[in-house]
């Protein structure tokens, strides 16, 4: 126990150290981690040898992922993820974490079995494998580079999603299928209703313990205790899921996305709000640092002395698969920027999820081996040399959302917004009795001189950089036509309008919906 302490210690003082330097030099953490880790893993280095064990040990690699930071990273990025925007944006994510993660899963299970020789079973067991995505090193470049907040949104909440597809394609391709296939076409129906039941069964164990705890919150003012209930939350409800053979994965998003929305508005104060965001940024760190390097040194079990060509062309089907996904999928989608799609394809990077999952399988399955190595290239490369290339393409692209003057308009909107919410809150304070009127007054004129002169600065802004207006309005236009939409809703609840008027009300404001954000997506 105690060396297994100290082994955990110095792994995580490396994965720190490497975060550290990553982070001041503005490159991607965790492809810098997972070099480091790959380096660590090959290179006979003294004192490190009792780290590369424990980390080799395949049950300690999936209790980790699976067990341990599976829950928080999918807990903590649908806790933060605004209901909003994912609503706005529903048709792309939908489609790709559905539509693309089965084109993919399809296209690489056939190319896996026809040109790589697999037999049917591993080929698509190796196809739900690389149908799960991972977004860390993509979100941490589009930070860094103030890429548009939609293409993020989407592209992380295609992962939310994908990842708990891939699961249930994976227990299917690995357990299932050759029952499946000897069923014949009866096989394809019993292959569905399984899916629907597992998927099903996560959302709903994911969406009783969601809102349960989000009216337990209620009851409470007490940050550190609902940071508690946020893990118990995350955790209970993945092994709840497992336990009765469910999604575990669909279950945490959908109880963090409940929690993170529903529940923070009924339930948490704003002290609480901050202190919850800034545990699970803390542990998201944790997790992907020791998950980054774990997977470096993971990696260099591979032997690719001997199968250097079917590693190749299982990267190079992947890619074609993800190309094909991508692009068919969203053709359905209007008004999606061409470029984006770019980086939504070459972003779809692999990471942990995909050998964690490989390793579960049992060691008496046929084809082990051979998925593990697979498993572990295709993560290497998309891991190193696509995140490697997605800055560079982002920049050639030119999809970087920073304008002239926009980091400066940011921070007066901010600064306005800060104010307001300031004045607001010292309103609710006198009427509560709880600061007198020559305190209220004082705090009012001091807060009052600062917005007058956030909104002069904004006006000079406006002034300087004319094309920040003319975004404000589109943006201005496009969020009073869901107003307009919200109407319609509101006055066909209350029976005033009939269903044709209606439909034909929807049909013209979404059309104009579309036309407004095709406008903004083209600027």
């Amino acid at each position: 126990m105690h060396s297994n302490f100290e082994t955990i210690l110095l792994l995580l003082a490396i994965a720190t150290l490497v975060t550290a330097v990553a982070k001041k030099r503005n490159h991607p953490y965790p492809i810098a981690l997972v070099i480091v880790g790959a380096v660590i893993g090959l290179v006979p280095i003294s004192g490190l040898e009792s780290l590369k064990e424990f980390v080799a040990e395949d049950e300690v690699f999936r209790f980790a992922i699976i067990s341990i930071f599976l829950p928080a990273l999918l807990g903590e990025a649908a806790l933060k993820l605004p209901f909003s925007h994912l609503l706005d944006n529903r048709r792309p994510i939908l489609t790709l974490a559905v539509g693309t993660t089965l084109i993919s899963f399809l296209v690489i299970g056939m190319g896996g079995h026809l040109w790589l020789g697999l037999s049917l079973q591993v080929a698509f067991v190796f196809a739900a494998l690389m149908s799960a995505t991972d977004p860390v090193s993509v979100i941490s470049i589009f930070k860094s580079m103030r890429v548009d907040h939609r293409l993020a949104t989407v592209i992380e909440g295609e992962s939310l999603i994908n990842d708990g597809i891939a699961v249930v394609l994976f227990n299917i391709s690995a357990y299932h299928l050759l029952q499946y296939i000897d069923a014949g076409a009866m096989g394809f129906g019993y292959a569905l209703v399984e899916f629907a039941k597992v998927a099903a069964g996560g959302l709903i164990i994911g969406g009783a313990l969601g809102y349960a705890f989000s009216q337990v919150t209620r009851l409470f003012d007490d940050y550190p205790l609902e940071i508690i209930f946020s893990m118990i939350l995350f955790y209970g409800s993945f092994f709840i899921a497992e336990h009765f053979h469910v999604s575990g994965v669909i279950a945490v998003v959908t109880a963090a996305l409940i929690f993170g929305n529903y529940g923070a508005k009924i339930g948490m104060s704003p002290t609480t709000k901050l202190n919850i965001s800034s545990f699970w940024d803390v542990t998201a760190l944790l997790a992907n640092s020791l998950v980054f390097l774990m997977v470096g040194l993971e990696i260099t079990r591979i032997d690719v002395l001997d199968k250097w060509g079917l590693i190749a062309g299982a990267v190079l089907i992947v890619l074609v698969a993800r190309s094909i996904g991508v692009y068919g999928a969203l053709v359905f989608v209007r008004h999606f920027p061409g470029k984006w799609k770019h980086v939504l394809n070459w972003g779809g990077l692999k990471g942990s999820l995909s050998i964690a999952l490989a390793l579960s399988l049992p060691l008496n399955f046929e084809g082990r081996e051979d998925l593990l190595l697979l498993a572990f290239s295709v993560v290497l490369f998309s891991l190193v040399f696509q995140g490697l290339t997605v800055k560079p393409l982002i920049s050639m692209l030119g999809v970087r959302a920073e304008s002239a003057g926009l980091a400066v308009y940011e921070e007066v909107i901010t600064s306005i917004h800060r104010r307001k919410m300031a004045i607001h809150r010292l309103g609710q304070l006198r009427e509560d009795a709880l600061i007198s009127d020559v305190v209220y007054r004082q705090l009012h004129d001091e807060y009052k001189g600062q917005l007058e002169s956030g909104y002069q600065r904004l006006e000079s802004l406006y002034q300087e950089h004319p094309h920040l207006q003319e975004e404000q309005i589109d943006m201005a236009r496009e969020q009073a036509l869901y107003m307009e939409y919200e109407a319609v809703e509101e006055l066909h609840r209350r029976h005033v309008i009939s269903e044709q008027v209606t439909e034909e009300e929807r049909e013209k404001l979404l059309n104009q919906i579309e036309a407004e954000k095709s406008k903004r997506d083209t600027h």
